[in-house]
């Protein structure tokens, strides 16, 4: 039987792991195909990370502006 703690720990990734897969598609949507670089980055970010780039998609200009 599965501890409670695995089990949060596996739906915070999991969390994080679907905040980066929409993150990577509205990218992809705004300025195209992304670096790997970026990927990358994205999808080691953590979730309050994830949460603050996800807020400003819509307002930055440049994808350096969006994961500063």
């Amino acid at each position: 039987m599965p501890r409670a703690g695995g089990v949060a720990r596996g739906r915070a990734e999991g969390e994080a792991r679907g905040r980066a897969v929409a993150l990577v598609q509205l990218l992809t949507l705004k300025v195209g195909p992304l670096p790997q670089a970026t990927l990358d980055t994205v999808h080691a970010a953590t979730t309050d990370q994830l949460e603050n780039w996800t807020a400003r998609v819509l307002t930055a200009k440049t994808l350096d502006e969006l994961l500063s």
